[in-house]
């Protein structure tokens, strides 16, 4: 099978960017390079606007499309341990580690498990979205008529995740509300609230919690979605009061989210964070076979380095919900 062509990175200009200096925008957006290496980048011909050769001065223009040809991004290591756990000619369903990109982002291009899959597959449409950092069950098709069928009848349901938590989660909560914008330096970040008297711009969002192992300071919580927003988990632990462990956006403390950037992590950043990564695993999902319709149900157990967190900081005695 032949690999994926050479890399192509396009972003569109929107009303946020607009006006912006072309080469401040992709030093500030694509901090790999510094604002003189992107200023040469251009010169060199590698950025496009429009199709066509620019200056690093250009001011953006609402829709302005900017092509980057990369020929040597540094790309970060990355867990290619992926492990097929389903596949017939139809449906590839597979457990991802959680350090492993989904589609190329960033400096993230072969390093993804999408183009680690292209060297085997000829087409590869997924289904369900998980993040870089998020472990567990994600669903694939192998030709485009497939994964239209899957969208246009929600065949992928019961999506249940597992999830360790700041603090002591010991009772059900059926979060039922919306997810709007947070207040916070972050632009993306975003918070679970149960009301929106003020029409606030947002999504309905449900999430069911219960508790699986409570202790004093951490809990391990499941949660089966009733809606697939995103961010939806880790956004309505954070503002329930239960802060997702190793998370740098709905963790202990969001600045880690920027110093993730530097990786200018102190000991005690690291000590806060507690894991490498945020503690959210797909665990569970069933899905309708396009092809035969056949209920289909998967399970996928926490990864080894979440379920020695758990047995080491949340002792069996502790509130235990078999």
């Amino acid at each position: 099978m032949a690999a994926p062509g050479k890399r192509i990175i396009r972003t569109s200009v929107d009303w946020s960017n607009t006006g912006m200096v072309l080469v401040q925008f992709l030093a500030g957006r694509f901090t790999y390079r510094t604002l003189e290496e992107w200023s040469e980048r251009i010169k060199s011909g590698e950025i496009t606007l429009n199709g066509k050769p620019v200056s690093p001065e250009y001011i953006l223009q609402m829709h302005d499309c900017i092509e980057y040809h990369p020929q040597d991004i540094p790309e970060p290591p990355a867990q290619l341990n992926y492990r097929t756990v389903f596949e017939d000619e139809t449906l590839l369903v597979i457990s991802k580690p959680g350090n492993l990109c989904v589609h190329p982002s960033g400096p993230f291009y072969q390093n993804t498990l999408w183009y680690q899959l292209r060297q085997k597959y000829a087409n590869i449409h997924f289904i369900n979205r998980l993040d870089r950092e998020t472990s567990g069950l994600l669903v694939a098709a192998k030709n485009p008529e497939a994964a239209a069928k899957i969208a246009e009848t929600d065949a992928v349901f019961d999506k249940t995740y597992q999830v360790i938590v700041h603090g002591n989660f010991a009772e059900k909560i059926n979060a039922s509300g919306f997810l709007v914008s947070a207040n916070s330096v972050i632009r993306k970040k975003r918070q679970f609230i149960r009301e929106n008297p003020k029409n606030l711009p947002g999504e309905t969002s449900v999430t069911y919690l219960s508790p699986e192992k409570s202790g004093e300071n951490f809990s391990l919580v499941r949660a089966v979605l009733g809606t697939g927003r995103t961010h939806q988990i880790r956004a309505t632990c954070c503002s329930l009061g239960y802060p997702v462990a190793g998370d740098k956006l709905y963790g202990v403390d969001e600045l880690l989210f920027l110093k993730q950037k530097t990786e200018d992590f102190t000991p005690a950043d690291l000590e806060k964070l507690m894991l490498p990564r945020q503690a959210l695993h797909s665990t569970a999902l069933s899905l309708r076979h396009p092809a035969s319709g056949e209920i289909l149900n998967f399970t996928d157990p926490l990864p080894p380095e979440l379920a020695d967190f758990v047995e080491h900081h949340i002792p069996q005695g502790e509130n235990y919900h078999g």
